[in-house]
């Protein structure tokens, strides 16, 4: 048996002398197995990088129980905004020497020091770097450690306080030290089944890259392996013979993924996915699934190539081929796609946005079962088509014979175009369907436009309004109190809320064009809202809010009876379904306010709004919370550019693993026509031009395109249509995206006839003829 492996291997390399198709064979199957090593080993570290970053939260636990010997450390959470994320702002004050130091730190901050990590370390080194500083006032006296961060891309900070300040705040945590146990990895089955179709659109295509390419050359190999039974080697001496030739190539592809995978990784640190970054370091992949790949993809590579002997018969005087047409047993095929409709059909009798494990099982094993049901129906599809054509030119009739004969090889090399296509309809449009009602509701906007919002407690308003009066850069300062109206004896926070200021302060919320001292309002709620109907509140209701974080039952209040409507787009978007009271339409009644908001509107840009603000503002810190306004232009533009960023990623991973296939595709082009040179070389010899040969070349490859195609359009189209009704979105077609799709799939048959036609011209000379 040795022997035989170590002969394959002599062979595989041309016995010292490698002729051009092994090394084309050799170098596509390399090529072919790195890729799938270079993507399943991350994939593979998946559950190490989630298990330490569990094990970093975990050690981060607060623990508030006391103990014996240690001095409680004193924390108040503070999330300042900055941009569109928040700074996870941790001030902290040691209550004596024993105090508990927080993970990645080698020392307690002192009052006003920082400890940022180095994600904010980089924020500060920017162009933004100052508009943070405003933000979270303090001295940078190191960076956090590795072992005090979730992931390397969080905003966190440690600021230094004093136990007399901090003492004052109410919801203050007493910390006596920090660790919890880690769960480590668990893969649920429904995150498990989420990932399904995307590693099934994602591999499919370089699994049959890897077949393909493990297959070239078969003629040339079959040829040989003839030669080795006339000096008396048997049947399955020449089976281990063809594996151990396919075996080189799988090992060096193993070795160059790898290398690949080394050589990437310190990568991966350096990428932003949507705002997340990881640590490189942490893609370790397990060794029972390093030896898993190792084993499985070289594997594929030479089951290909013995699956390939499967209807040859290699005798001494030659090879026979086993021709008699095959009758495909279609029951299994049709039993995946049909599992896969059914589970997607089931989801129409679900509600809508219903937040189920069912529901999310059946879509998840169903899209994946409809993707790997459209790849092995194809075969027949394209087998079914061919069977009934007649006719037409020569061309099409030498593709259609062609086809007739062995449509099930150039089937199977589409059908990972096949699957790319319908993921990419799927998922690109999903993306339009979350953004096609985006941007057309044109919002409103108060006269004087408010950049900056800070929200407060009644206990320290007065503080902030007397700070910000002094400011410079700063005008049009009004306070609005929030809270809720409810039907007497409901629970907390149930009813309307109620925004409460003067004619001014309501004005930066709705237009009003008539307002005196003792109106009410009411704003509707948009047509397009999910938010149930709300009603205006009429007769005798009872205020409530929170303290503390503890309800607070309110006084009762009257509704006037002339409650004046004003339309969703006549006021913000925070403002639709709310309720707008003037202070004289209370009297004597004071509402227990959940929180008050004060605007703040200067010249100049917005963020020069918040800076000044939060520069004001500073000796207060974190008993205030000074936000950017919301502006819908801004946000339209950002939700537009991460929604870009998303599409584009998702089409460069498309059109890679597309041209995974078209070079699938190629490389069957190539091993057919060397396969068939004689005959192709005897039709030119018997007067049929080359253009014509050209263009059979050309029919033989995009027959089954055009038919994987549609196959592909009908799949997405089904995998999408649940999907998006599930969601509650409405569906909107990327016309042009499918144009798109369809066009580089055809474009891919147009590039391989191109690249097979110096090949084809070659094999059709007069002295392809010549035998030995």
């Amino acid at each position: 048996m040795i022997r035989d492996l170590l002969l394959g291997l002599r062979l595989a390399v041309g016995g010292g002398r490698m002729s051009g198709q092994a090394l084309l064979r050799l170098v596509m199957t390399t090529i072919g197995v790195a890729l799938v090593v270079a993507i399943l080993l991350p994939a593979a570290a998946i559950g190490n990088v989630v298990s330490e970053r569990d094990a970093r939260v975990a050690a981060n636990t607060e623990i508030e129980e006391p103990r014996p010997g240690v001095d409680p450390l004193l924390v108040n959470y503070w999330y300042a905004e900055f941009d569109d994320d928040y700074l996870n702002t941790m001030v902290v004050a040691p209550t004596g020497p024993n105090s508990p130091v927080p993970p990645g730190l080698d020392r307690l901050p002192a009052p006003g020091e920082l400890f940022v990590s180095p994600a904010v370390s980089e924020l500060l080194a920017g162009p933004r770097g100052d508009s943070l500083r405003a933000r979270v006032p303090g001295t940078v006296a190191g960076e956090i450690g590795k072992p005090g961060l979730s992931d390397a891309s969080d905003l966190k900070l440690y600021l230094g306080s004093t136990v007399d300040r901090l003492s004052q705040v109410e919801d203050v945590t007493r910390v006596t030290g920090f660790g919890g146990p880690s769960e480590g990895f668990t893969l649920d089955a429904v995150t498990a089944l989420v990932m399904a179709p995307i590693v099934v659109a994602l591999l499919l295509p370089l699994l049959i890259f890897v077949t393909t390419a493990s297959r070239m050359g078969a003629a040339q190999r079959e040829r040989r392996l003839a030669a080795l039974r006339l000096l008396g080697v048997d049947a399955r001496q020449v089976r281990r013979i063809a594996a151990a030739e396919s075996l080189l190539g799988a090992v060096a592809g193993l070795v160059v993924g790898g290398a690949l995978f080394a050589a990437l990784r310190p990568l991966i640190g350096q990428l932003d996915l949507f705002g997340l970054k990881l640590f490189a370091e942490d893609f370790v992949p397990s060794w029972q699934l390093t030896v898993v790949i190792a084993l499985l993809v070289p594997g594929l590579a030479v089951g290909a190539a013995i699956f390939g002997l499967r209807r040859t018969i290699v005798e001494p005087l030659g090879v026979v081929r086993q021709s008699k047409p095959i009758r495909r047993r279609m029951w299994w095929r049709w039993a995946i796609a049909g599992v896969g409709a059914l589970l997607m059909g089931a989801t129409f009798l679900a509600e809508e946005r219903d937040n189920s494990d069912a529901v999310g099982m059946a879509l998840s094993v169903g899209s994946a079962l409809l993707l790997i049901g459209v790849a092995v129906l194809l075969p027949w599809a394209v087998e079914k088509v061919v069977r009934g054509m007649r006719g037409g030119t020569p061309a099409l009739q030498f593709a259609v014979r062609r086809l007739q004969m062995d449509g099930g090889t150039a089937s199977r090399v589409v059908s990972g175009l096949v699957v790319v296509l319908a993921g990419t309809i799927l998922v690109q449009t999903l993306m339009v369907s979350l953004t096609a009602g985006e941007g057309e509701r044109d919002d409103w906007q108060p006269a004087e436009v408010q950049a900056a919002e800070v929200w407060t407690d009644s206990t320290h308003v007065d503080q902030a309004r007397q700070l910000l009066a002094g400011a410079e850069g700063l005008t049009g300062v009004h306070e609005v109190s929030h809270s809720t109206l409810g039907e007497p004896g409901a629970s907390a926070g149930r009813g309307v809320p109620v925004d409460i200021g003067d004619c001014a302060a309501l004005r930066t919320i709705a237009n009003l064009p008539t307002c005196t001292d003792g109106d009410v309002f009411f704003v509707n709620l948009p047509s397009e809202s999910s938010q149930p109907p709300r009603a205006v509140p009429v007769g005798e209701q009872q205020f409530s809010g929170y303290r503390g974080g503890e309800p607070e039952p309110g006084p009762m209040w009257t509704v006037p009876a002339q409650v004046r409507t004003v339309s969703a787009d006549q006021a913000t978007r925070t403002a639709a379904g709310n309720l707008l009271i003037t202070h004289r339409a209370l009297g004597s009644v004071r509402p227990p306010a959940n929180a008050i908001t004060l605007s703040v509107a200067g010249p100049g840009g917005a963020d020069a709004v918040v800076d000044r603000t939060s520069i004001a503002l500073s000796p207060l810190a974190w008993e205030v919370s000074v936000r950017a306004v919301a502006d819908p232009v801004a946000m339209s533009r950002r939700l537009d550019e991460g929604t870009g960023t998303f599409r584009a990623a998702m089409m460069t991973a498309s059109g890679f693993v597309l041209s995974v296939a078209a070079l699938s595709l190629l490389m069957l082009s190539i091993e057919q026509i060397v396969e068939r040179r004689r005959p192709l070389a005897a039709l030119s010899a018997s007067g049929v031009p080359l253009s014509v040969l050209t263009r059979g070349s050309l029919w033989q490859n995009a027959i089954p395109v055009v038919i994987g195609v549609g196959l592909a359009i009908v799949a997405g189209l089904a995998l999408t249509l649940p999907t998006v009704r599930y969601a509650g979105l409405p569906f909107t077609l990327d016309v042009g995206l499918v144009a798109t799709m369809a066009g580089a799939a055809v474009l891919a048959v147009l590039v391989t006839t191109a690249l097979t036609w110096p090949l084809l011209r070659q094999v059709t000379r007069l002295d392809g003829l010549r035998a030995e």
